[in-house]
């Protein structure tokens, strides 16, 4: 595949005429209600990328995914994978290509077709992968987070091709990957392998959100992700806790300490050495709409009377979108309705650790650690493993592509988009960026404030969803040369 043409990314924008946007908007128009259709048989495809679910799902989603390009008129589809660390295939990635005309760019548009796991379906006001719409929402696992972001695409490539039959237009790659929801753990192999089917001159990242229903977002930083897990052991066998308790060492005792350690009395992280953003990272997060901690409050559900963590109810952007942050996400201990009489020999929590764009996350692993092993424990034998690294990301403003995404942003919905920041990770974006240094990256999505990605009753506000369409494909007309 020939290198994509390396446009100046400083150099100004002309948007399309006007006649274009307005065939553009009617050819969309009339995508829409197809391409929703289309995402509630994704939504049907329980594909779940996490290893304790079948994984046949996760083929028959990428299988489906690869239909639908073809379908749409992508002339390359190709399903392929890449061996994980630990040398067992990678789930299946889907890459569709279309070669740009002599002198335009090459435009990647990136989803992903794995999915969370649902949690438990009962609390679900309908099932899980069975796509329910009620009032202006889609409601399904994956409705939102990312095959929404999927969808958005095939509605824009369809639009593109259609406008440009003649064989003009941009360059099309699109990426759609399988195990983005489990850390992507095979795709540092995935580009090692395949890095030329994705050289790009623009990278669209669907995969983020925008800051409320009626206002478009550009995501300029994303944090960095470390997960560890910390293991407590005080005993070589389980015992009753009647005829040892009081002198046996807990170790559920000793873990709940070390995890308290993380925070301070009020809520703010206590773990130093967690990293700072580098002046570029800063400069991003200094250009973002402010975060007011009531709207924050409504959009996260914080009960009331409940105080936020760390600076009490100051403007919380910093804290969650730019700050580090930690989480205790797992502990592996009996349930309560299980529980016995029983004092554990061994118990264990899994800690996730967002950490400032720009910033190390080996850096932050290695924080982490000595701070836990430096708690007091008893002389109980606490090990703090990795399981998973990540880099944060800093948007550069100053591209054309940027500048393309703001216009097409604010055409769709009709107002200004904002630049926002999100606190949660897309490590891939780092090593995108690495094989493709100078290209633009534009961070966009589909989700809202009460999407619920990842979590029960996840979401698509249909009408957000249908300018989302419209933007992108708008964006491809903003990107392709014209006299």
């Amino acid at each position: 595949m020939p290198e994509p043409t390396r446009q100046p990314q400083s150099s100004p924008l002309r948007p399309p005429a006007a006649d274009v946007v307005e065939a553009t908007r009617e050819r969309v128009a009339g995508l829409v209600t197809g391409t929703v259709e289309t995402l509630e048989r994704l939504v049907r495809i329980p594909s779940v990328s996490a290893a304790a679910f079948d994984q046949a799902h996760v083929e028959a989603s990428a299988d489906a995914v690869a239909s639908l390009l073809r379908d749409a008129g992508m002339p390359d589809v190709e399903v392929l994978r890449a061996p994980r660390p630990d040398g067992t295939p990678g789930a299946p990635a889907v890459v569709a290509r279309r070669p740009a005309p002599p002198g335009a760019p090459t435009v990647l548009l990136y989803a992903h077709h794995d999915v969370q796991p649902p949690g438990e379906a009962s609390r679900w006001t309908s099932p899980p992968f069975e796509p329910t719409r009620r009032g202006e929402r889609l409601y399904g696992r994956g409705a939102a987070d990312d095959k929404a972001g999927i969808c958005a695409h095939l509605a824009a490539v369809r639009a593109h091709l259609a406008a440009h039959d003649d064989g003009g237009g941009v360059g099309l790659t699109v990426f759609v990957e399988g195990e983005e929801e489990v850390g992507s753990p095979s795709f540092q192999a995935f580009l090692a392998e395949h890095a030329g089917l994705l050289r790009a001159d623009v990278l669209v990242v669907a995969d983020s959100t925008n800051a409320a229903v009626g206002t478009p977002a550009v995501t300029t930083t994303l944090r960095g992700l470390v997960q560890a897990v910390v293991e407590v052991r005080t005993l070589d066998h389980a015992l009753h806790s009647g005829m040892f308790g009081g002198a046996v060492p807990d170790p559920a005792v000793v873990l709940l300490r070390l995890l308290a350690s993380l925070h301070d009395a009020d809520g703010g992280v206590a773990v130093p050495g967690l990293g700072d953003m580098p002046p570029h990272a800063r400069a991003a997060a200094a250009a973002q709409s402010p975060y007011p901690a009531e709207r924050f409050r409504e959009e996260a559900g914080v009960l009331e009377g409940v105080a936020l963590a760390g600076a009490g109810d100051d403007d919380v952007a910093e804290r969650v979108w730019a700050g580090p942050a930690v989480t205790v996400i797992g502990l592996d201990l009996p349930s309560v309705e299980h529980a016995s009489n029983t004092v554990q020999p061994v118990v264990r929590a899994r800690v996730s650790v967002r950490v400032p764009p720009g910033a190390d996350p080996a850096t932050a692993f290695d924080a982490l650690r000595q701070h836990l092993l430096a708690q007091p424990a008893g002389g109980a034998r606490v090990v703090v493993e990795s399981e998973e690294q990540g880099h944060g990301f800093a948007a550069d403003t100053a591209t054309t592509g940027y500048a393309a995404a703001r216009w097409a942003l604010g055409t769709a919905w009709g107002s200004e988009p904002v630049d926002i920041g999100v606190g949660g990770s897309i490590p891939f974006i780092a090593d995108l960026d690495r094989v493709m240094p100078g290209a633009a990256v534009l961070v966009t999505g589909v989700e809202d404030p009460d999407s619920r990605a990842h979590g029960i009753d996840e979401s698509l506000h249909l009408g957000e969803f249908a300018r989302v369409c419209l933007a992108e494909a708008l964006l491809l007309e903003a990107l392709t040369p014209r006299a």
